[in-house]
């Protein structure tokens, strides 16, 4: 995997009276806080390690540019397939800003020499800077990199040891600067779009949450006659309180005020017997969601809401009794072996599958895209 420094744009803290806010703002705001002064630009090319703290673990990873070219080749593999309009949409952001202000989140097989660098140099040196978010109780920071031995030795090791990396979060801020990096390439030499604005994480510094659903199921059904279909596909049992799921192939539905443990009857698993990965989502959105309820596109259709895990149980309770139409289906999380699998056989997992932690930061640093 090629990697390489770039002169980062990053956040002036001394105008910065709160971080939740202001981070949470730049997405929209970026290009007039730049021309306020609340960024500034580094003296030179660097890479960065990346720690962020929780109050239950740290997690460290590498802040660099790719090369999209590694993307075009399917080095940088994908699991989702993306949407022609939101493409654009972060296409004219892109354009906008002249600048990418949040980095495409990869993830990259173990690499203990990588680890043992990054520990090193974080004991050793003092962060670039430090800002901490009081909503998620989470400290970013950063260690800038920027000695010409340190920034080769990091290359080589990627070169090396990371033949391929996979995309966790950032599908379509790839495929839009693939987009546009192919239209400019073909009228001329410099093009901005040749360096992508990368997050790389070891898949032991990440972990996946559950990502859940909450359904309008009103219309031509009644609960009598759901409750009859999804047991053709289901074994059911009432449970108690409410829970998660434990195990792959368990789902727990909240419907009627009712929590109900749901197992994938064997003659269903046995339909798929021959495919590599079986996903509870993708049998979720064939099985119950088209079949059932109607629901034919799951990333377009405005009846489902999408909880992540790491909202708790009771965001999931408190947000279907809105509504008495409504019935909340908890997964059981997708396991990253899961995702490498259907990523290197060239599938496609399905929307809102994974919620990945920790999550990145709008602004925390920025890649300017030159020349545009």
């Amino acid at each position: 995997m090629k990697i390489r420094p770039f002169q980062a744009i990053y956040p002036n803290t001394d105008y910065i009276a709160s971080n939740d806010s202001f981070f949470g703002t730049v997405r929209e705001e970026y290009v007039s806080y730049k021309e306020s002064g609340f960024f500034n630009k580094a003296s030179q090319e660097s890479v960065y390690i990346y720690r962020i703290q929780s109050p239950t673990r740290n997690h460290t990873g590498l802040v660099a540019c790719a090369d999209i070219n590694e993307y075009l080749k399917g080095k940088i593999k994908k699991h989702e397939n993306t949407l022609a309009a939101t493409e654009q949409r972060q296409m004219y952001l892109m354009m906008n800003r002249k600048a990418i202000v949040k980095p495409v989140l990869l993830i990259y097989p173990k690499v203990k020499k990588l680890n043992e660098l990054f520990e090193k140099y974080i004991e050793e040196n003092d962060p670039f800077y430090t800002i901490h978010f009081e909503k998620e109780d989470a400290t970013h920071l950063l260690w800038e990199v920027n000695d010409g031995n340190t920034i080769e030795k990091i290359q080589q090791l990627f070169e090396k040891k990371i033949p391929e990396a996979y995309i966790a979060d950032g599908h379509h801020r790839c495929a839009a600067s693939a987009l546009l990096y192919s239209r400019i390439k073909k009228k001329k030499k410099a093009n901005p779009y040749e360096n992508l604005l990368t997050a790389f994480f070891p898949e032991d510094q990440l972990e996946i949450f559950d990502y859940n659903r909450i359904v309008d199921a009103s219309g031509d059904i009644t609960l009598t006659q759901f409750m009859a279909k999804i047991s053709q596909v289901f074994e059911i049992d009432m449970i108690e309180k409410p829970t998660k799921p434990e195990r792959k192939h368990e789902i727990v539905m909240f419907l009627n005020k009712e929590w109900f443990l749901l197992k994938w009857r064997p003659e269903i698993l046995e339909e798929y017997k021959n495919q590599k990965i079986v996903l509870d989502a993708s049998l979720l959105d064939e099985k119950v969601l088209k079949n059932i309820l109607g629901i034919v596109d799951v990333k377009t259709d405005t009846r489902i809401k999408y909880v992540s895990g790491t909202e708790g149980i009771e965001t999931i309770r408190a947000k279907t009794l809105k509504s008495e139409s409504r019935v909340a289906f908890c997964l059981y999380p997708a396991q990253m072996s899961d995702l490498l699998t259907t990523a290197d056989e060239g599938g496609v997992m399905p929307p809102k599958s994974t919620w990945f932690e920790p999550r990145m930061k709008n602004g925390l640093i920025v890649q300017e895209l030159f020349g545009l």
